[in-house]
């Protein structure tokens, strides 16, 4: 049996999460003192250690609420079930990261066009290319190399 504290420090998070995991169903203690104190179980300790490793491979507290009533009922459910959750969850984290890698290339290409000197901005590159983005009414695309306008661009 874990005190609040005591459990908290087994997992090396913070009491408040665990009030938090309590909060919003994830996490109840098995039972309290008479003076209110909660008392973890053995149990409750190693559903802990399952939210926590579903929230370090990236599912939010609401997937991870599923997967706890799953774990908590796993006659009712098949394996398939899991792994098309899982995959969900994979299929998003790759989009998420494609997404990025866009952000990423076209942050780039826009500090490779500027200088950085200490020049005034009024031809920044930077600003010239997101100012041409604007006018064309259209979602930014940085698959050609960004050109400043103008003989003064850095």
């Amino acid at each position: 049996m874990y005190r609040i504290g005591e459990l908290a420090g087994a997992y090396d998070i913070n009491t408040d999460t665990l009030r938090y995991y309590e909060k919003h169903g994830l996490l109840s203690p098995s039972e309290r003192t008479e003076s209110g104190y909660r008392i973890y179980s053995e149990q409750d300790a190693q559903l802990l250690k399952f939210i926590l490793r579903a929230k370090n491979v990236g599912f939010t507290l609401n997937e991870i609420q599923e997967l706890v009533s799953i774990e908590l009922n796993k006659s009712q459910w098949a394996c398939a079930d899991v792994k098309g959750r899982v995959d969900k969850k994979l299929d998003n984290i790759t989009a998420k990261i494609l997404e990025l890698q866009k952000f990423q290339k076209g942050l780039q290409e826009l500090s490779d066009s500027c200088c950085g000197g200490d020049e005034s901005a009024e031809y920044c590159s930077i600003l010239e290319a997101l100012d041409d983005i604007h006018h064309d009414d259209s979602i930014p695309r940085f698959d050609k190399p960004i050109s400043a306008k103008g003989d003064k661009s850095c």
